[in-house]
């Protein structure tokens, strides 16, 4: 499991109310450096990015899990939002995504997948190319 990535400002990782939890943005931070720089660029073959987008997604669901309880697990994705810093010509938003989707039905199943907005932005905190944020329910574990 990743750790929690430190805030980069005054806000929380993440926030719970009831069973549901929204993860602020994250980005690919491994011990608070960035792993790529942004923006997305046209010339650069998309899996160039997989890692950053899987780091960011991963470090939203280190969040997310940083307030479960004990007997609790991520027992639905409810929503993703997938921020890509890009220039105005770049069109593969839904493709880049892909690679956060894939990791969270990879780590959850069919429960991994649930709504999604993939949205290109001129920039992202720190000169990142994503931000990843998630919204999850939570549930209590299998005996």
């Amino acid at each position: 499991m990743n750790t929690i990535p430190l805030p980069q400002g005054n806000y929380r990782p993440a926030k719970r109310h009831a069973d549901i939890i929204y993860t602020a943005g994250m980005t690919p931070r491994r011990e608070g450096v960035l792993i790529q720089h942004g923006p997305v660029a046209n010339d650069v073959p998309l899996s160039e990015y997989r890692e950053a987008v899987m780091l960011a997604c991963a470090n939203a669901i280190a969040a997310a899990h940083s307030l479960l309880m004990p007997d609790e697990i991520v027992a639905d994705v409810l929503s993703m939002t997938v921020f890509i810093a890009s220039r105005s010509d770049f069109t593969a938003h839904a493709q880049l995504a892909d690679y956060a989707s894939d990791y969270l039905l990879e780590r959850y199943g069919s429960a991994g997948i649930g709504a999604r907005a993939a949205v290109g932005v001129i920039s992202l905190p720190g000169s990142s190319p994503v931000e990843i944020q998630l919204v999850v329910a939570a549930g209590k574990a299998s005996p």
